[in-house]
């Protein structure tokens, strides 16, 4: 994200302006981007159920969603979907629509940043609601 933030906002003409260098930069920021959202939704998510012994292990996802945001962990269910959807977006390529790409490239840069504070807020939670379990320190990257 500190790579692309002197290009950012994109738009058609900056991102077909991108050289060698800042394309990796992009690249490696859509890959890490996609995984975080990933692990988050695959793994922590219901992760963060079983520790709190909520019985979703078999559940659908949208319903271990919906208890997430009950239980305060999540602000909302709608807004984890667009994040979702955000991160769906790259996995489709569209080389001849940079402006599309560049719209989707700024979606993205928004939407890690709030990945990443989702993050902390569990964190922070989890540290105060139990202060017993162990956690790793984590902080703003």
């Amino acid at each position: 994200m500190r790579a692309l933030a002197s290009l950012s906002p994109f738009d058609e003409a900056r991102f077909l302006a991108l050289t060698d260098d800042q394309i990796r930069d992009v690249d490696q920021f859509i890959l890490r981007f996609s995984k975080l959202q990933d692990v988050l939704g695959a793994r922590l998510l219901p992760s963060l159920l079983d520790y709190l012994e909520e019985p979703f292990e078999t559940r659908p996802m949208l319903d271990k969603l919906n208890r997430l945001e009950q239980l305060g962990f999540l602000d909302s269910v709608e807004h984890w979907q667009y994040l979702r959807e955000v991160r769906n977006r790259f996995t489709h390529d569209y080389p001849d629509d940079p402006e599309r790409n560049a719209a989707n490239l700024n979606l993205a840069l928004g939407a890690a940043d709030e990945l990443c504070q989702l993050l902390l807020r569990l964190y922070a939670k989890l540290v105060v609601a139990h202060p017993g379990l162990e956690l790793a320190a984590i902080g703003a990257q």
